[in-house]
């Protein structure tokens, strides 16, 4: 402590953070402008964002990838601004360290967000195809319903029944879809029997003079009535019929018009449509215990 002198510390003190003063004031222009290249590109890239996204609108309903090329472009334009004011204040190092700082960052969040960032390029390979679009019916993951939002993490369904499921995009990617509206026609495939005591060109007859009165049947692309198979209590048949409206209440409500006028017409023309029968059989042994059962029940 003998040896000590505050008068040295304070000395080295003093120089030093003049030295720190007098390096910021001659920094200071620099930095001045260093941050009006920051702001300037900060607006320049947002007015990028928003006139790529409204030039885009007129060329692509693509909702998804519209935005995905304008944030790309937005975040392309404000790097640029940050390594020129980067270079205005001789910090190109700092920026070297910094950029290798942030993949070392980004690697692990990688590992440890890794199904965000699956579903991230999950969104950005469906907003490049494009497999569905919003207002489609589709059926996905065994839901059904239909697209109201695609983003770049999820798409949104809602069901017939009203409740919105999120699926992640990996899911939509990697799972078949089935896409009701890309084709413009949905059809409807009914089945049914006839007794084998009916004639059977009288019954396709019949049946498709039936559906051709229905307003909501195709009328480009006729129906089809093929039978299918002897089944056990009748001869199977099967409809297929092509709807104008693909909206999933028409598309019911036309089901169900069909049913009708098929049933309605095989009525009044005796037409008789058998149910299923089982025949079950019994031996003496089999009789003996349901008889014990019978008389064990009654005493009960």
């Amino acid at each position: 402590m003998k040896n000590f002198r505050f008068d040295k510390v304070y000395n080295i003190i003093t120089e030093k953070v003049e030295g720190w003063l007098t390096d910021f004031f001659e920094m200071l222009p620099n930095l001045f402008v260093a941050i009006i290249v920051f702001i300037v590109f900060y607006f320049f890239a947002k007015l990028i964002k928003s006139l790529t996204i409204k030039g885009l609108k007129r060329v692509s309903q693509n909702f998804s990838l519209n935005y995905l090329i304008a944030v790309t472009l937005y975040v392309t334009t404000l790097l640029i601004g940050i390594f020129i004011a980067f270079d205005i204040l001789d910090l190109e190092k700092t920026l070297t360290s910094l950029l290798a700082g942030l993949g070392i960052l980004g690697l692990a969040f990688s590992l440890a967000f890794q199904d965000t960032a699956t579903n991230f390029v999950s969104g950005v390979f469906l907003a490049i195809r494009t497999p569905i679009k919003i207002g489609d019916i589709v059926e996905i993951h065994d839901i059904m319903g239909t697209v109201q939002r695609i983003n770049l993490r999820a798409t949104e369904i809602e069901t017939f029944q009203g409740t919105l499921v999120v699926i992640p995009n990996k899911n939509v990617f990697q799972n078949p879809i089935f896409n009701y509206t890309h084709t413009g026609r949905r059809r409807i495939d009914l089945e049914g029997r006839v007794s084998y005591q009916a004639d059977l060109e009288e019954v396709r007859d019949i049946a498709l003079k039936a559906i051709a009165k229905i307003d909501s049947v195709s009328k480009e692309t006729a129906p089809i009535f093929q039978f299918d198979e002897f089944g056990e209590s009748g001869v199977e048949f099967v409809i297929k019929a092509w709807v104008t409206d693909l909206l999933q209440p028409k598309f019911l409500e036309t089901q169900h018009q069909i049913i009708i006028a098929i049933k309605k017409a095989f009525d009044e023309n005796n037409i008789a449509i058998p149910l299923a029968i089982r025949t079950i059989k019994f031996d003496a042994n089999d009789k003996e215990i349901g008889r014990k059962a019978f008389e064990r029940k009654a005493e009960e």
